[in-house]
């Protein structure tokens, strides 16, 4: 049985991971509302958006080192305060530019909060010595959704400024409790024995920087599925299978509660199975579900491939970060995270290349073909991912 010290840091840092997926969702349903307000075009808006890309990037590359010198705990709680700080301001600009400027701000922070929150989990995990990753992530889901639901119940009531304010404050009392209780919290010590290194950190050497590039790769490979679907699957519902807007929308619900259901479960399964076979496993249905969801002829057969396809998606992005961060500490979780969220930026545009280059449907079995990809990397890596 874990220590209450334990109990109580793994409590904490689930609020910051449900935090975070609260908070981002939250801006996102209000991206439209921000976009009438400052008359951005579609284009100029895509440019603005891409602030959040590039300071999410820029900022995972040497949080890490943040980590290293102050402590991941500190660092995840700094970033908490200026992730809900900054997810303010957009709605208080009236162009682009400023859009930009303070979404450069947000994305900074929300890079930074990924990495240093999943470095703290992986210690936490290395303590435990039980695979509790994907709860963590489930966490993400789960404040995803309510962060969701809740932006579009009062879309019609609140304006975003109000809505993102309203986050702001209800991010910063969570960020007080649970940063207070974070703040308590030594960094445990791994269950073979030491503590966590601090200070300047210790370079891996070329065979152990190579492994943290291929668990990024399987990130990558499932940040990509979650992206693509995210911004494609409801219009394959509607315009290649004639469903209704309604409907349509019910497809990245099926995917996305799924992926939810497939993390809470994920500590099992891992304990059941192992690393190397749950990321076997994943990204094998993962790749099954994607084609039946890309290829199939009527509308209830796609909801059910992407329902299988957030099932086997849901646990190879916590094993990846996982055995990245164990094998290199925080800067392997900041290498495997800033690959991992490349993915997620590359998916959309790459799946709108294809879908006029081809077809839809077969854009999107690219997330098919980048699912098999990581199940043939785990397979390749089994003797390092072995669980």
């Amino acid at each position: 049985m874990p220590g209450p010290g334990l109990v109580r840091l793994r409590l904490a840092l689930t609020a910051f991971f449900a935090l975070d997926g609260f908070v981002f969702a939250g801006w996102v349903v209000r991206i439209p509302a921000v976009k009438e307000q400052t008359g951005a075009s579609a284009s100029a808006l895509g440019l603005a958006l891409l602030g959040v890309s590039a300071g999410a990037v820029v900022t995972m590359t040497f949080t890490g080192r943040l980590c290293r010198r102050y402590g991941s705990h500190p660092v995840t709680v700094v970033c908490a305060v200026l992730l809900c700080l900054s997810v303010g301001l957009p709605p208080l600009t009236h162009s682009v530019v400023p859009l930009g400027a303070v979404l450069l701000l947000f994305g900074a922070a929300y890079g930074g909060i990924n990495v240093a929150f999943n470095s703290a989990a992986v210690d936490l995990v290395a303590a435990l010595g039980r695979p509790v990753m994907p709860s963590f992530h489930a966490a993400f889901s789960l404040g995803g959704m309510i962060g969701a639901g809740l932006g579009a119940l009062v879309a019609g009531s609140l304006s975003p400024t109000r809505h993102l304010w309203g986050l702001a404050v209800v991010g910063l009392l969570v960020t007080a409790v649970a940063g207070r209780s974070l703040l308590r919290c030594e960094p445990p010590v791994p269950a073979g024995g030491g503590r966590p290194e601090r200070g300047a950190p210790r370079r891996p050497d070329r065979r152990t920087r190579a492994l943290v590039i291929v668990f990024g790769l399987i990130a990558l490979c499932t940040a990509y599925g979650e992206g693509a679907l995210a911004d494609w699957g409801a219009l394959h519902l509607e315009q290649d299978l004639g469903a209704s807007p309604g409907a349509a929308a019910v497809g990245y619900a099926c995917f996305a509660l799924c992926m939810t259901i497939g993390r809470l479960t994920g500590t099992t399964l891992l304990e059941r199975l192992g690393r190397t076979r749950t990321v076997l496993a994943g990204g094998s249905t993962a790749a099954a579900g994607m084609l039946l969801g890309a290829l199939a002829s009527s509308l209830w057969a796609a909801l059910l491939g992407y329902a299988v396809t957030g099932i086997g998606l849901a646990n190879l992005f916590p094993v990846a970060i996982e055995r990245a961060g164990a094998l290199a500490g925080p800067g392997g979780v900041a290498t495997a995270s800033t690959l991992g969220y490349g993915g997620m930026l590359l998916g959309p545009p790459a799946i709108g290349f294809m879908a006029d280059w081809f077809s839809l449907p077969a854009a999107l079995t690219s997330v098919a073909v980048l699912a098999a990809l990581a199940t043939v990397i785990g397979f390749a890596t089994r003797h390092v991912t072995a669980g």
